[in-house]
């Protein structure tokens, strides 16, 4: 079903980590893909960002990372990338964590998940997207356009089925947050009432998913893209079902501040003041830039190998965001797609900076 800068030596005289955490040996992989000759700078920095800040693209098959993740004289292509290169991209002293994002498109088998934990060192985290066939209010056409309802939007059993139990089986600890992004819905369903029912349908869907799989406790994340659903009802959903609200930098969303307030509205409670603690995992997918449609930003930025629209404002909401989240000893997993600012690789390295600083 179709779907709808520079690195810098900021720290030559940093050589231990501040958080006291101990940093895993990565072994060198034996695929065909071979990681980046990185400046020791990115090394040092990755010693300062703390272990349980997750930070990754939202895939890794892009030729044009030559030395930001892949080996600057090599010539790989797209498909060598995607098949091979999750090792390489692994050994990236900041890239903890990787996006799935095929899933959106078709599921995948245990057998699948199980290969890319197999890539992976034990720290490093996958955030994975549930179906389209799941997650979309409607059928669509081949231009994206709704057709008529999607009789399995929001099912608990084809869920569980299809995307939770195979996810969780196979990629057991290395399991970060499941997100729902759910396509915006059609217009005849953005009235009031069916706002509210469709609130009150995530909340029914969410409370009907395992607490634990195989011994590992899901994390589940909603992404919207109707900025509409972004409200105090569903944020007492949320907070209600435990599960996650994802900040989306999306065109179609507030931007990254305002979605922050809505995400400390649902974990604040009763504290006052600025000291307040998140009370469950930070999930960010930063998909694109504003005022851009994604074949825009991928014309504009190709091959994704500097940074071409600085975001300065969301970089420095999210190293906030990320600050509670290390105060509030709750894990971070931010995503970072090339549409963002240019290149994700680069991106992911100032956010880090900011987060250090």
């Amino acid at each position: 079903m179709p779907p709808h800068a520079d690195s810098g030596s900021l720290f030559d005289d940093v050589e231990d980590d501040l958080f006291g955490d101990p940093i895993p040996t990565v072994q060198r992989s034996s695929a065909a893909v071979e990681a980046a000759d990185l400046d020791e700078s990115l090394t040092r920095l990755g010693r300062l960002l703390p272990r349980d800040v997750h930070l990754g693209t939202s895939s890794w098959h892009f030729p044009g990372w030559r030395d930001l993740v892949w080996r600057g004289d090599a010539d790989y292509s797209e498909s060598q990338l995607a098949r091979h290169g999750l090792p390489a991209y692994a050994q990236h002293p900041l890239l903890r964590c990787a996006g799935i994002d095929r899933t959106f498109y078709q599921p995948l088998a245990v057998a699948e998940y199980e290969r890319y934990a197999e890539q992976v060192p034990d720290d490093f985290r996958f955030l994975v997207k549930a179906p389209a066939m799941i997650a979309d209010a409607a059928m669509r056409g081949k231009r994206g356009e709704p057709i008529e309802p999607n009789p399995l939007f929001l099912d608990p059993s084809a869920t569980i089925d299809h995307f939770v139990q195979p996810a969780i089986t196979g990629l057991r600890h290395r399991a970060g947050p499941l997100v729902f992004q759910l396509s915006p819905v059609p217009p005849e369903m953005k009235s009031a009432d069916h706002g509210v029912e469709i609130i009150e349908r995530i909340g029914t869907f969410l409370d009907a998913l395992p607490k634990s799989v195989a011994d590992v406790t899901p994390i589940y994340a909603i992404e919207l893209r109707d900025a509409e659903f972004l409200t105090p009802r569903l944020v007492r959903m949320l907070r209600g079902c435990g599960a996650r609200l994802c900040i989306a930098l999306h065109p179609r969303m507030p931007v990254a501040a305002r979605q922050s307030a809505a995400l400390r509205a649902m974990d604040a409670l009763d504290e006052e003041g600025d000291d307040w603690r998140l009370k469950g995992p930070l999930v960010v997918r930063w998909n694109l830039a504003a005022g851009l449609r994604y074949e825009e930003a991928r014309t504009r930025y190709a091959p994704f190998d500097r940074l071409v629209d600085p975001d300065i404002p969301t970089r420095g909401t999210l190293a906030h965001l990320i600050h509670v989240a290390i105060k509030s000893h709750q894990p971070s997993f931010i995503i970072a797609n090339n549409k963002a600012e240019g290149s994700a690789p680069l991106t992911l390295v100032e956010l880090a900076k900011a987060v250090v600083r």
